[in-house]
């Protein structure tokens, strides 16, 4: 039976003689087992005994263990110490631990070339910190998706084309690394997974990337993303559920306009260089407004603005899919598939604490898409950006 935990090595004589003890806690492993036949040592042979390897061979007195292991190692030793039968005790002969059993677990692992990747052995278990960029990977390893402990993983600079949606399952991952991949999409599955509390940063620059889904959204943990040079054509429209996002660059991409919740977000860094925006053109506007509006127009308005629940269960699928799409008008309210659309300038500084020009003439302006449930509402704004530009 062993233990393999972090032992600090304590002597009751030190503080007596004006010492102090170790500071830090030595890896070592605790073996539970019978005395090897004829072995010599204090206490003679026979019986069951308590062995503490480590690099000097002392015994410890505190130490830290994961919590099953600890578990069944302490029922073993509450066995040993009533006594009971050494044959019918879960421990097997003391024998000296192999060196990799009292090292220090491994928590970070670089591989920087192909013929460094390991092909015939798995990934240690402990690893929180992964780095396997430039071994040209067509996939993601099925052995790193059993790295539970995981909190950064880099796999920039490979081949890597689609993202198996068990990703998802690394419920410690704060950190994904995909630059200079080959990628085509970001899954919906990945959005809807456990990643929606842990992940924190994420680069997906480089890659081949027209759009990504509107449930992206739902990774509201995120603090910094990258969305440089991939042909992004649009973001996100409810871009702005990103409240804790604080760096956002996607430049040379192929953006026409920002969606309008784009102004919802609060940044210090924002990086919107190469697109090619459109010039804003509120006076002439998209009208799809229907007047008067459809039944399932109101309809789907209210369950909006009234927040009512809806499910697979309740409506067709395709409609809670329309509704999931809901446009908002700039007054607050919902519209589906009645409106009037138009693009107006917004000032990035307003958004962004630091901007990065958008184009070689050291503009900060931008075009936003912006929505109206209403000729009323379209109206009151041309009343007021006339006023503005007076």
């Amino acid at each position: 039976m062993r233990l393999p935990c972090e032992v600090s090595v304590v002597s009751r004589l030190l503080p007596s003689a004006g010492l102090r003890g170790p500071g830090r806690a030595v890896r070592a492993l605790l073996s539970l087992g019978r005395s090897p036949a004829g072995a010599g040592g204090g206490g003679g042979g026979g019986g069951v005994w308590l062995l503490v390897s480590t690099a000097r061979h002392r015994p410890g007195t505190k130490y830290q263990a994961d919590v099953s292991q600890l578990k069944t190692f302490l029922s073993a030793v509450k066995l040993a110490h009533r006594g009971t039968n050494e044959e019918n005790l879960p421990v097997s002969t003391l024998v000296p631990p192999k060196a990799s059993e009292v090292e220090k677990p491994r928590t970070k692992m670089t591989i920087t070339s192909k013929k460094d990747y390991p092909l015939t052995q798995n990934f240690p278990y402990s690893l929180e910190h992964l780095q396997a960029s430039y071994c040209k990977l067509v996939r993601v390893d099925m052995r790193m998706l059993c790295l539970k402990h995981l909190r950064k993983l880099d796999l920039s600079h490979n081949c890597i084309k689609k993202l198996p949606d068990t990703i998802g399952d690394l419920v410690c991952l704060q950190e994904l690394n995909l630059q200079d991949n080959h990628l085509e999409s970001f899954g919906v599955a990945l959005c809807d997974s456990t990643l929606q509390k842990s992940l924190r940063s994420l680069d997906l620059s480089h890659n081949k990337i027209k759009a990504l889904p509107a449930q992206f959204c739902q990774l509201r943990e995120l603090v910094h993303l990258k969305l440089d040079d991939n042909g992004l054509v649009r973001l996100p429209f409810r871009i702005g559920q990103l409240s804790q996002l604080r760096c956002l660059s996607v430049a040379r991409n192929k953006l026409p306009f920002l969606p309008s919740d784009f102004a919802k977000l609060s940044l210090e860094n924002l990086d919107l260089f190469g697109n090619p925006f459109e010039r804003p053109t509120p006076f002439v506007p998209d009208i799809q407004l229907k007047i008067p509006l459809t039944l399932l127009e109101y309809s789907a308005r209210a369950v909006i603005n009234y927040r009512i629940p809806y499910n697979n269960r309740l409506l067709p699928s395709h409609l809670c899919s329309d509704l999931d799409m809901a446009k908002a008008c700039v007054c607050g309210s919902a519209c589906l598939s009645c409106f009037i659309q138009t693009t107006v300038t917004m000032n990035l500084h307003s958004v962004a604490h630091t901007v990065v020009l958008v184009d070689n003439m050291g503009g900060t302006e931008a075009p936003v898409l912006c929505y109206f449930c209403s000729l009323t509402c379209f109206s009151q704004f041309l009343d007021r950006h006339l006023q503005s530009t007076r």
